[in-house]
C-alpha cells in the first residue's frame, strides 16, 4: 500500500491553512478544508492526490469525529428538548427533505440520489450555530436554546435515518421480508446500545474507579476500544459504523468518568480527529467536487441551493407556529438553522463512495453546504435586529436568577456590593485575605479553588444564571470558565481576558460559548490596587441618547461595570445597545 509521507503533509498543511482562513472569515474550518481539496486537488491544480492509506486515515476521522460529536451532544437535552426546539426540528427537516427528493426526481434522477440528497439537505450545523450565538450575544435567549435543541434533534435523525437508509440500499432488495430484518436488527441495535450506554456505562465506570484505573490514558484508551465495539455492533446490525461511534460518545457521560476527565478525553478525541485526521476526510472530499456541474447541471443545483434554504427557514417557521412564540421568531430560527456543514458533508461523501450518489450530486451538496453556511450570519443578524426593533428578543425561562463572581479582590467586591441591591450575589476566591475581607463587607463568600468541583457545590452554581470570572491570571480565568460552562451548564458566562489574549484562547472561547471581556485600558491589580488605597470611588453616568454601547467613552479613569435601565440590571459587557436615561454605574480615580 503507497504510503507518500509528503502527500500527507501537503494535505495537512493546505487543510490547516484554508481552516484558519475560513474560521478568520467567521466560517467553520470545513469549509476551508473542503475548498484546499478543491483548489489544490484534481478539479483544479492537481497536486494533491488521493491513496488508500490517506482513505484509511480519512475513514479513522470520520469515525472519531462522529465519536467526538457524540461526546458533545448531551443525551439528556435530547430527552428534555422544549417542546419549540422539537417543533423547529421537524419542520426544518421534512420540508426541506421533501423539496430535495421532489428537485432531484425532478430533473430525471434516481431514487436513491433523490432519497441522499433529501437526507444531506434536511440536516443543520450545530457547530457553526454555537459560533454565531456567540458572537450575536444571544446564549441565553430563547432564540439560542431553540436553535441549539433544534439542531441536535435534526443531526440526530438524519444521522439514524441515513444510516438506515444505507442498510436498506445495501441489501439490494426492497422485499417485505427484508425490509422487515432490517428494522428489527436497527431495532435491536438502539436498544442495545440505549441500554448499555445507561446502564452497562455507569457500571464500568464505577469498577474503574473503585479499582483506581482513572488515569487519562487508560480512560481514553478504554474508551476508544468501546467506540470501536460499538461501531462493529452497528456493522453486524446493517448499519454504517459512524452511527456506533456516534451512541458511543452520545453515552459517555459524568456517570462513566468525572466531569474533568471527560473534558480532558474530549479534548483529546476534538485534537486527533478535527485536529488531524478529520481534516484528511474533509479535503479528499474536495477530491471527488467536479466543477463541470456548472455547465452541465447548473440548473439543478440552483434548484437544490434555493429549495434547501427555502424549505428549511419555512419550514421551520410554519412548524413553529404551534408554539405560540410568532412567525417572526419562527423565521429567525428558520434562518439560524439553514447552515449545513460536517454532517451533511459525511453523509454525501459516504454515499459517494457506495456509488449511491454521482459525482455531480456530491458537488451539489458541497456548495451547497458553502451557501447555505454563508447564510446564516447574515440572515440571523438581520432577523435578530428586527426582532430587537419590535422588543421581541426573548431570554429563556430560567429559574436561575443567582450571580457568582469568581474573585473576591477589592474591584470584584464593590461589583458584588451594588449588585447584591438586585440579585443575590456570591463570591469564591482561593485567597483567605480577599475572602476574609469580602465576609466583614457583608457579602456571601466561599473559600477555595475555583477550579476544584467541591468549591462550586459549596456556592449552589446550579442557581446561578450568571457567573463573571474576575481574577488576573487570564489562564486560570478560562479554565474556571470552561468547567462552569461545560459541567453546570450556567447560561451566561462572562470572563476576563485581555485584548491581546482573545486570540490565544480563540478555539476554548468559542467551544464553550464564553463571553470574553477586559477592564477598558486598565489591568484588573490597578484598579484593585487603587480602591485598596483608598483613591476609587462609585460613580453613575446617564445616558443622553440611544447608541451602541461602542460608541460610549470609556475612559482609563472610569470602569464602567453595571448598566441600570427602567425595568432591570444588567452586567456592562453584556449590554449591546444603551437607551436613553439609562445610567452606568462603575469605579472612578478620585
Amino acid at each position: 500500500m503507497e504510503f507518500s509521507i509528503l502527500n500527507l503533509l501537503l494535505v495537512l498543511v493546505v487543510a490547516w491553512t484554508c481552516g484558519l482562513f475560513a474560521r478568520r472569515l467567521g466560517y467553520p474550518e470545513v469549509l476551508g478544508e473542503l475548498a484546499a481539496g478543491i483548489i489544490f486537488g484534481p478539479a483544479l491544480l492537481g497536486i494533491l492526490y488521493e491513496s488508500d492509506s490517506l482513505k484509511i486515515l480519512a475513514e479513522l476521522g470520520v469515525f472519531l469525529m462522529m465519536f467526538y460529536i457524540g461526546m458533545e451532544v448531551d443525551h439528556l437535552d435530547l430527552k428534555k428538548s422544549s417542546k419549540a426546539g422539537l417543533l423547529a426540528s421537524i419542520g426544518g427537516f421534512i420540508f426541506p427533505f421533501a423539496f430535495g427528493y421532489l428537485s432531484v426526481m425532478w430533473f430525471g434522477g434516481t431514487f436513491q440520489e433523490a432519497i441522499f440528497v433529501a437526507i444531506a439537505v434536511s440536516v443543520t450545523s450545530l457547530a457553526t450555530k454555537s459560533r454565531i450565538l456567540v458572537d450575536l450575544k444571544l446564549i441565553g435567549t430563547r432564540i439560542a436554546s431553540v436553535l441549539i435543541s433544534g439542531a441536535l434533534i435534526s443531526d440526530t435523525a438524519a444521522i439514524i435515518i441515513f444510516a438506515t437508509v444505507v442498510s436498506i440500499f445495501e441489501s439490494g432488495s426492497f422485499a417485505v421480508g427484508n425490509l422487515a430484518a432490517i428494522i428489527v436488527k436497527s431495532s435491536i441495535f438502539f436498544l442495545v446500545a440505549i441500554y448499555v450506554g445507561l446502564k452497562v456505562f455507569p457500571y464500568i465506570g464505577q469498577k474503574l474507579s473503585q479499582y483506581a484505573y482513572t488515569q487519562r490514558t487508560t480512560s481514553f484508551t478504554i474508551i476508544l476500544l468501546m467506540a470501536f465495539v460499538f461501531g462493529e455492533f452497528a456493522e453486524l446490525a446493517g448499519l454504517h459504523s459512524i452511527i456506533g461511534a456516534f451512541m458511543a460518545g452520545l453515552f459517555i457521560r459524568k456517570d462513566f468518568i468525572t466531569p474533568k476527565l471527560s473534558l480532558d478525553i474530549a479534548s483529546l478525541f476534538k485534537d486527533i480527529s478535527i485536529g488531524f485526521l478529520a481534516p484528511i476526510f474533509f479535503v479528499l472530499a474536495g477530491f471527488h467536487v467536479s466543477l463541470g456541474v456548472f455547465q452541465t447541471d447548473l440548473p439543478l443545483m440552483i434548484t437544490i441551493i434555493g429549495l434547501a434554504t427555502i424549505g428549511k427557514i419555512l419550514g421551520t417557521a410554519l412548524f413553529y407556529l404551534p408554539s405560540g412564540y410568532g412567525w417572526r421568531e419562527g423565521l429567525t430560527i428558520g434562518a439560524g438553522m439553514n447552515g449545513r456543514g460536517a454532517v451533511e458533508i459525511i453523509i454525501a461523501e459516504i454515499a459517494l463512495e457506495m456509488g449511491l450518489i454521482s459525482k455531480e450530486i456530491f458537488s451539489i451538496l458541497v456548495f451547497m453546504a458553502f451557501f447555505t453556511t454563508a447564510t446564516v450570519p447574515i440572515l440571523l443578524k438581520w432577523c435578530v435586529a428586527w426582532l430587537k426593533r419590535r422588543d421581541e428578543l426573548v431570554y429563556s425561562d430560567d429559574s436561575r436568577k443567582d450571580v457568582i463572581i469568581i474573585g473576591a479582590g477589592p474591584t470584584a467586591r464593590m461589583l458584588a456590593t451594588e449588585l447584591s441591591k438586585y440579585s443575590a450575589v456570591r463570591l469564591a476566591d482561593s485567597n483567605k485575605q480577599n475572602c476574609d475581607e469580602a465576609y466583614k463587607e457583608g457579602l456571601k463568600v466561599i473559600y477555595g479553588n475555583a477550579l476544584h468541583e467541591e468549591t462550586f457545590d459549596s456556592i449552589d452554581i446550579m442557581n446561578a444564571r450568571t457567573v463573571i470570572v474576575l481574577t488576573s491570571n487570564p489562564e486560570v480565568n478560562v479554565l474556571v470558565s470552561q468547567l462552569v460552562r461545560e459541567t453546570y451548564l450556567v447560561p451566561e458566562v462572562y470572563t476576563l481576558i485581555g485584548s491581546t489574549q482573545k486570540e490565544v484562547f480563540r478555539d476554548v472561547i468559542e467551544k464553550f460559548n464564553l463571553i470574553p471581556f477586559n477592564l477598558a485600558k486598565n489591568k484588573l491589580v490597578q484598579w484593585d490596587w487603587l480602591i485598596k488605597n483608598g483613591k476609587v470611588k462609585t460613580e453613575r453616568i446617564t445616558v443622553e441618547e440611544d447608541s451602541e454601547i461602542s460608541t460610549f467613552n470609556n475612559s482609563e479613569n472610569f470602569l464602567p461595570l453595571l448598566v441600570m435601565g427602567k425595568n432591570s440590571t444588567s452586567f456592562y459587557h453584556s449590554v449591546e445597545m444603551l437607551k436613553k436615561d439609562d445610567e452606568i454605574w462603575g469605579l472612578k480615580v478620585s
